[in-house]
């Protein structure tokens, strides 16, 4: 007898769960891959993103730090000017001094309070210990003088600015405390304080600007650091000049604008900590010490919060100052943690962004994760697909003919099978149809011929058995081994496709320039102390830039190269039965829109540019229509205006003093629209360049970076407007228009005041 259809059934399901078990072993290995190169990548781009973040925060920060010392240069050399003019006029000096100052019944000098407005005079303290003769009159009307002429449009960026005097005596200009002079105690001395020594020659002996850490100072109380620039006359030391500048608005956005999932930390070379996100200032009356804080535990506790986040610093910071000079990132193994290091120029505080490695290797893993859930679910289906064909197209028809078989094994030669198909099972079921027909026949004929053949007849028919077992079992490899060789021919082919193309993109990978950049930095680092004169003097200076250029435009077109693989590797995958889909999502921060005068936003952006409107002797004549308050990003609509005005007073360098003007103008535009227009009279702009005026890397100045118009018409496109430009041609002066959305103020009821608060727009 054959044996039974019974265990055919298991067989089937045993050789579709093999196969499942192979394919899920590709795809598992493809998952591991996948996320270990999306690892790699991930971590490489991040790392980029991350340095470059430091080094634009680095520019962005040391700005205000920057302008202290080029305002410390013309101050000091004004003052100078002017103490040498008033050297000869001391008849004079007396009667002035005498007019604004006076000696109280405690014994100091301070300003006259009856002539006294501290919101715009400067003011004066001298200790009843100092004695006042002709010299220390005349240096300190001096002062006078230059802090009235410059100390007002300091203000705008600095909250005070002040001259010291070796003998102890100070005048200031701060007009947020208008009274400061009159509230000091007699026996206040600027001795005390650390900017006083800064400027002695024997600290100083180079005469060199220098900032002090930061102090809690006692009558704002507000933190802050003084920047300080020595003043000698005739190889003596006769004054100093300083600014206060306020850092909260530096440590706030130390703190809390970073990168998603990374901090922000900022601290000087002898460990005074200046900005951290555990740091708790409030209350404090010194700065936390990142090095001195180690044998003092309940200062980590009362200031940090915790010890743990103290040795976490101090590793931090040890970890910073023992890097090498040229090394903008480093890892922190202990606390599995990306660093990016940077110096801001002037103080030389260092500014550091922490990335925890979870930041980089999450995204890789849930890639991988969708990657391996995505194959699972291909895989299901696929093996309902395979089993439904095995079914359809094998085990029925295999059923089918082992019941023929019984049927013929049993006696009953009449058969009915589906010879219809052109495969080997068609060709099998012929095959044993026309069998049992001509055994149907021969058993007739051997019954009528002799009953003496049956024993032969019983053996022919066991041969029979045993062809058509053979041809059974020979029918159901050759249909599987088709189905399997088909389905891996398929899959090996894609699988080459997506090797050859990761092989490619590896290569292009391994060709980028990248050692070039380090190059660079290193030279850059080589010529820190005069890189201005090697950018413009050194022969390989002046080809750095243009260097650095072309490696730009090389890298992003390896970049594209490489990415325009890894999409191939993605088409590829998807031939296997979707199994791998590449998703990518691009969002965008969303921007913080608040209520704005347009006016007053007119005004900020002329003040910031103030003192070089002022050095270019640069005249702004304002055309400002009325406006209500609209609802846009401050910011980022500040920052164009700033950038537009900065480019307005270069464009007239070549205009005689006497005739540079700018126009301002703020008008209501159609559509509901408002439009802010500036124009110069300055050198113009060629036909040919106003259709390259807003590109990337286009400037016309020999120092310029080509960034600002073009950062400014990408702001003025992403708040829903634009930015355009108009000449009449070189040496014709020219017109920058800003249009924008005008979005009224949506006023809420309960509001405290009106006030609208802001609201986000994607």
């Amino acid at each position: 007898m054959p044996p039974s259809s019974g265990p055919r059934a298991p067989l089937a399901r045993s050789t579709l769960l093999k196969m499942g078990g192979r394919i899920a072993i590709i795809i598992a290995l493809s998952t591991l891959f996948s996320y270990l190169h999306m690892l790699h990548a991930l971590r490489a781009e991040t790392l980029a993103q991350l340095q470059q973040h430091v080094s634009e925060r680095a520019q962005r920060e040391q700005g205000i730090f920057l302008l202290a010392e080029d305002n410390h240069a013309l101050f000091r050399k004004t003052l100078a000017e002017r103490i040498h003019t008033l050297q000869g006029q001391q008849e004079d000096v007396r009667a002035r001094f005498d007019s604004l100052f006076t000696r109280l019944p405690d014994g100091t000098v301070r300003c006259r309070s009856e002539k006294l407005d501290g919101t715009r005079m400067v003011q004066l303290f001298v200790p009843r210990q100092v004695v006042l003769d002709d010299d220390l009159r005349t240096r300190i009307l001096a002062a006078y003088d230059v802090l009235t002429w410059y100390a007002p449009v300091f203000h705008v960026r600095f909250t005070t600015t002040y001259v010291t005097f070796p003998e102890g005596a100070i005048a200031g200009f701060w007009p947020t405390l208008p009274t400061w002079s009159l509230e000091l105690p007699p026996d206040f001395s600027p001795a005390d304080y650390e900017d006083f020594a800064l400027a002695q020659p024997e600290k100083n002996p180079q005469r060199l600007t220098r900032w002090t850490g930061i102090f809690l100072e006692t009558i704002s109380n507000l933190w802050m650091s003084s920047v300080v620039t020595p003043v000698d006359v005739d190889g003596r030391h006769v004054a100093t000049v300083g600014h206060d500048v306020l850092l909260d608005e530096l440590m706030d956005r130390t703190i809390n604008d970073h990168m998603p999932g990374a901090y922000n930390v900022l601290f000087r070379d002898d460990g005074q900590l200046i900005a951290h996100p555990s740091l708790k200032p409030r209350g404090a009356t010194v700065a936390y010490n990142i090095l001195s804080a180690a044998s003092q535990p309940e200062v980590a506790d009362k200031l940090l919060g915790s010890r743990e986040d103290a040795a976490h610093l101090r590793g931090l910071f040890e970890r910073v100052k023992s890097r090498q000079s040229d090394q903008a990132t480093l890892e922190l193994p202990e606390y599995d943690e990306h660093l990016a290091v940077t110096r801001l120029r002037g103080p030389g505080w260092n500014f550091v962004t922490v990335l925890p490695e979870r930041v980089v290797s999450q995204p890789a893993f849930f890639a991988a994760r969708y990657v391996l859930l995505l194959g699972i679910l291909s895989l299901l289906v696929e093996l309902v697909i395979m089993y439904r064909v095995l079914r359809q197209q094998i085990t029925q028809p295999l059923l089918a003919l082992t019941k023929a078989t019984d049927k013929v094994a049993s006696g009953d030669f009449k058969v009915a099978l589906d010879t219809a198909r052109g495969d080997e099972l068609g060709q099998l079921a012929g095959a044993f149809q026309f069998m049992a027909d001509e055994v149907q026949r021969r058993e007739e004929a051997l019954k009528q011929a002799n009953d003496g053949l049956e024993q032969r007849v019983d053996e022919r028919t066991r041969e029979l058995k045993d062809v058509h077992q053979q041809l059974v079992q020979t029918a159901r490899r050759a249909g599987m081994a088709e189905i399997a060789t088909n389905v891996l021919h398929n899959v090996g082919n894609v699988l080459n496709s997506v090797y050859t193309s990761a092989q490619v993109a590896k290569e292009r990978v391994m060709g980028m320039k990248l050692e070039h950049v380090g190059r660079v930095a290193h030279l850059l680092e080589e010529h820190n102390e005069d890189l201005a004169s090697f950018l413009t003097r050194d022969e390989r200076g002046k080809h750095l830039r243009p260097f650095l250029g072309k490696l730009g435009n090389n890298l992003l077109e390896e970049r594209k190269e490489v990415v325009t693989l890894l999409d191939d590797v993605g088409r590829y995958t998807e031939h296997i039965g979707d199994i791998v889909k590449v998703q990518q999502n691009y969002a965008r921060t969303p921007r913080m829109q608040e209520q704005v005068s347009l006016a007053e936003l007119l005004e900020d952006a002329l003040r910031i540019n103030s003192a070089g409107l002022v050095r270019h002797q640069v005249k702004v004549r304002r055309q400002l229509e009325p406006l209500p308050p609209v609802m846009t990003d401050k910011h980022k609509t500040l920052m164009i205006l700033v950038n537009l005005v900065s480019n307005a007073k270069y464009a007239m360098d070549g205009v005689a003093r006497s005739e540079r003007l700018l126009t301002v103008k703020l008008e209501k535009a159609a559509d509901n629209r408002f439009r802010i227009v500036i124009h110069d009279n300055g050198m113009g702009i060629a036909p040919e360049m106003l259709t390259r005026i807003f590109q990337y890397g286009f400037t016309t100045r020999e120092e310029g970076h080509g960034f600002g118009l073009h950062s400014s018409a990408l702001a003025a496109q992403e708040l829903g407007g634009s930015l355009s430009v108009h000449s009449e041609g070189t040496g014709r002066g020219a017109t920058f228009t800003l249009e924008m959305p005008f979005i009224p103020v949506r006023h809420t009821v309960g509001g405290e005041g009106g006030r609208v608060p802001a609201v986000q727009s994607a």
